[in-house]
């Protein structure tokens, strides 16, 4: 099916915590194929591996040094294969994580271009003399913290990193770099990969000038614990320069059958929209993947907002959307203030498979799992280290997937990379085989998503007061009318046109055209396409 990513549920494997399959305590692609059954036994339609590719880790895989092969940590080239192969024969479509914004300094063709200003490789990546007075070139900010501009003692310039300094950024004005980095994409694609997720989308280029960021409007009076997000990244990323090399990758994945991208389009409110729409404007992304649903906001206007104005900007466009990554706080710690963990963990569940767009589930969000505590002994995070305690890195969301009550969680035999707590260990998968479990929720709930307006209808959101949201979905297989209450209170609302709630529910109860739910409770009905809600 050529769209088949249209309304299409992704699940994210973080491949470092999924599955050990040879006791080192990491896990790998083998682990990962003896457990698709899991995924395949959820109904999702694909899943998302983040980075295997050969690298030293510095960043957890996102510092490529080889882009056409696998990391001994994950595996073979020949395990890939198998992999990807089971998957295919369980119907699971594989898209691979594709880190091209920058590489590793590890990789070949920067160890050649810091040798020399004149070198075959000199301008793959970004170079810029100081400032007469040694000052970087400009005022540019790297996300995990100090200048985005590295001193080379070498070549006596400042090379450029959006993150690590080990993290060099490639020059996209060079379009050799562009031919290059197409290439490694067809490796993948020959290979029989259905697609990719693109890193960082939005930073590929950069503003030739090297002109200064200005500030970022902000309302709070002490600067945050990372002040990047002090800045108006207006020159560093979101070049429009951008915007044909991404036609270039569409053509390219056009010259296959049923392939697709989703882009990480990571930008501040003010412009993610804007980016957005551009980025999934005919002939270029199929769809852009989202963060404005990863923060603490946690009511209906805001998830109204994010999905009416994204449809509103780009009308032919399409979004990702996720509650969850290996990048955030795990949503049912960030939001429970809102409820218990298991009536949080299905509340968002049945928010998120209802909004309009493609869905992301990370792993051990159809456990509810929740955030593990991290010490600072604990760590391997960059970002971490740099601003504990008021940031304690990404490790939290990272720790391994909790297959039963043992004591590594059946993830390991051996000593796992990240620690397994009580906490997580008992929201494990065997414990969730039983009925009214969250693991059962999310397959019902993707069982009966499955052919119905949920996966391609469009919305028709209602006036509803706090803390309700509610809307009906509209397509070719009918309407379901969605109605979610968002928080620890019983609350009631009127339905017009219901007779009854023909679907999957919790803790709801129609009674003369009054809809009461119980703290966190929602509802999904087949409805007429009159229904309305007040």
């Amino acid at each position: 099916m050529a769209d088949w990513w249209r309304g299409a549920v992704v699940y994210q494997i973080y491949p470092r915590s999924f599955q050990d399959s040879d006791g080192d305590g990491i896990g790998d692609l083998p682990g990962i194929t003896a457990r698709l059954p899991h995924i395949a036994s959820l109904g999702v339609d694909a899943i998302w591996l983040s980075p295997i590719f050969k690298s030293p880790m510095a960043d957890m895989g996102y510092d490529v040094s080889d882009y056409c092969d696998i990391d001994p940590l994950f595996g073979t080239l020949a395990d890939f294969d198998a992999l990807l192969a089971r998957a295919h024969e369980l119907g699971l479509k594989v898209i691979v994580d594709q880190v091209i914004s920058h590489s590793s300094d590890q990789h070949p063709a920067f160890v050649e271009s810091r040798q020399s200003r004149t070198n075959p490789k000199a301008d793959w990546y970004v170079w810029a003399d100081p400032q007469p007075n040694g000052a970087p070139p400009s005022n540019w900010l790297s996300v995990f913290g100090g200048s985005a501009w590295e001193w080379d003692s070498r070549r006596r310039q400042y090379y450029l990193h959006n993150f690590l300094t080990s993290q060099p950024d490639f020059n996209f004005h060079n379009p050799e770099v562009q031919d290059y980095l197409l290439d490694t994409m067809r490796f993948w694609l020959d290979r029989g990969v259905d697609g990719f997720r693109l890193d960082t989308v939005n930073y590929y280029f950069h503003d030739a000038q090297l002109r200064d960021n200005g500030p970022e409007p902000r309302e709070e009076n002490l600067p945050p614990a990372n002040p990047y997000e002090m800045q108006d990244h207006e020159y560093s990323k979101c070049r429009p320069e951008n915007l044909p090399f991404l036609e270039r990758m569409r053509a390219m994945l056009d010259e296959y059958d049923d392939r697709s991208m989703v882009g990480e389009v990571g930008e501040g409110p003010r412009r993610a929209l804007r980016i957005m729409e551009e980025y999934t404007a005919p002939g270029r992304l199929h769809m852009a993947y989202s963060f404005d649903m990863l923060g603490p906001k946690f009511t209906p206007a805001h998830f109204r907002s994010r999905i009416e104005g994204f449809f509103a900007a780009a009308p032919e466009g399409w979004p990702m959307w996720a509650f969850s990554n290996h990048d955030v706080i795990r949503h049912v710690s960030r939001w429970a203030e809102y409820g218990a963990q298991d009536a949080v963990a299905g509340l968002a569940a049945a928010m998120l498979l209802s909004f309009e767009g493609s869905i992301c589930l990370y792993q051990a969000e159809e456990l509810g799992q929740t955030e593990t505590d991290i010490e600072y002994h604990e760590l391997t995070d960059p970002p971490g280290f740099r601003f504990w305690p008021d940031y304690k890195g990404r490790d939290g969301c990272r720790t391994p997937m909790v297959w039963d009550g043992s004591a590594q969680a059946g993830f390991t035999s051996g000593t796992p990379w990240l620690p397994v707590k009580p906490p997580q260990r008992a929201r494990n998968v065997a414990a969730q085989e039983a009925p009214g479990s969250v693991l059962n929720l999310y397959r019902a709930l993707l069982d009966w998503r499955k052919g119905s307006a949920l996966r391609d209808g469009r919305s028709v959101f209602f006036d509803v007061p706090d803390p309700v949201l509610a809307f009906r979905r509209d397509g070719a297989a009918g309407s379901v009318l969605c109605v979610f209450n968002l928080s620890d209170a019983p609350v009631t609302l009127r339905v017009k046109g219901l007779a009854a709630l023909e679907g999957p529910q919790s803790g709801a109860v129609l009674k003369g055209g009054a809809l009461t739910l119980a703290p966190c409770g929602w509802v999904w009905s087949h409805c007429d396409a009159g229904v309305t809600a007040a």
